[in-house]
């Protein structure tokens, strides 16, 4: 697979090459290599095939070159632009939403997350399936009557889609009723929740499991998390709180993910707090920070939220200064260090969580562990979705 973005202006150019870092990087997650990156200076997208046509005829020859793999493009392609490039380069030709798509879909455990992947998947064939039929001439139609009017296939793979969308929603709503059940048996127990967001591979799964002691899945790729899982902290006050570790956000997050994970993101609006994870060791962490920040907004997310900077190991002393001042500048709040594998600052984050836990929720015997660990299931049964 080969790798293509576009850059408007010169200025633009370093964030671009990040941002295509990162779409290796979904490559790598999805397995696949790629054989090469290009950066194409592109000021306006061609509206029939994104790139101008000096550019498509150059790519038709190099991919022929390297034995025609897969092209995978950074910026969103219209069905219209996707098929003409195909038909150009004669290769599969990815755009960024699909390859997310594809990771939701093999990363998806639970029902719900199989169902929300399928819907999505789904949203984003539909527009596509025109051109992509060679035998797009009428059907005959029915009621015994020769050569009658019909529907074209194309007509029919729509209304199937359709009908079966129709089915995944009303199993969404099931699966969400059953959701909010368990939700609504957690908060009779009056313990604080907290959710950990940030990122995709900002850390927050390694934070949940060397906070509460856990395994669940840390991996060095995006997305390692999709479904999200809830676990008990004990706080230094000896209050417990429900710490859940949530799906990563991304740059260019796919509208049809949003909209189909509605249900799951459910988790991080009804959560007491957040704790907003940022990888500092990354360069491109201010603008990460940022896509967090705006999707919380335009999930309209104000609960108290406590900072965390997370992977200082790997800075200088003098770059967590550095990355602590700029990037809680970014968010309003203090920023706090942390390492993961190190332990550092992991004392004071339970010690800012156990702050915020006795401003949202009373400190009563119903949210001390004697208490709580009879009224409350075990972290097994914690898991906010079913499957």
């Amino acid at each position: 697979m080969i790798v293509i973005g576009t850059v408007a202006r010169r200025d633009e150019r370093e964030q671009r090459d990040i941002e295509l870092d990162e779409l290796e990087e979904l490559a790598r997650t999805l397995g696949t290599d790629v054989l090469e990156r290009s950066l194409i200076s592109l000021r306006e997208p061609h509206p029939a095939t994104f790139f101008r046509s000096g550019v498509v005829a150059a790519f038709a020859s190099h991919l022929a070159e390297l034995g025609r793999p897969a092209v995978l493009c950074n910026d969103q392609l219209t069905p219209r632009q996707q098929r003409n490039l195909q038909e150009e380069w004669g290769v599969p030709v990815l755009d960024r939403t699909e390859v997310i798509l594809a990771i939701f879909a093999r990363r998806a455990i639970t029902a719900e997350g199989r169902v929300q992947v399928e819907m999505a998947q789904l949203e984003h064939l539909l527009p596509r399936l025109a051109g992509g039929w060679s035998h797009l001439e009428r059907q005959r139609g029915g009621l015994g009557l020769r050569g009658g009017p019909g529907e074209k296939q194309i007509e029919v793979d729509r209304r199937l889609i359709r009908q079966q969308l129709k089915r995944l929603r009303e199993r969404l709503v099931v699966i969400e009723r059953q959701r909010r059940t368990r939700r609504t048996a957690r908060t009779n127990v009056p313990l604080a929740s907290c959710a950990l967001v940030g990122y995709t591979n900002a850390g927050k799964s390694t934070l949940l499991n060397v906070l509460t002691h856990s395994q669940v899945l840390a991996d060095d790729l995006l997305f390692a998390t999709l479904d999200p899982t809830s676990r008990r902290l004990e706080l230094p006050s000896g209050k417990l709180v429900i710490l859940t570790d949530t799906v990563g956000f991304i740059q260019k997050l796919p509208t049809e993910l949003v909209e189909a994970f509605a249900a799951t993101l459910e988790e991080v609006r009804q959560a007491h707090m957040l704790c907003l994870v940022v990888d500092a060791s990354h360069p491109d962490a201010e603008q990460q920070l940022l896509t967090v920040l705006e999707t919380l907004r335009s999930m309209e997310c104000d609960q108290p939220m406590i900072l965390a900077l997370s992977k200082v190991d790997r800075l200088t002393a003098s770059e967590v200064r550095a990355a602590r001042l700029r990037l809680g500048d970014v968010a309003g709040v203090s920023a706090l260090a942390l390492s993961a594998t190190r332990g550092t600052g992991l004392r004071e984050l339970r010690q800012r969580i156990d702050a915020l836990a006795d401003q949202v929720v009373p400190d009563i015997k119903a949210n001390r562990p004697s208490a709580a660990s009879q009224a409350t299931p075990p972290p097994s049964e914690f898991r906010t979705a079913t499957g």
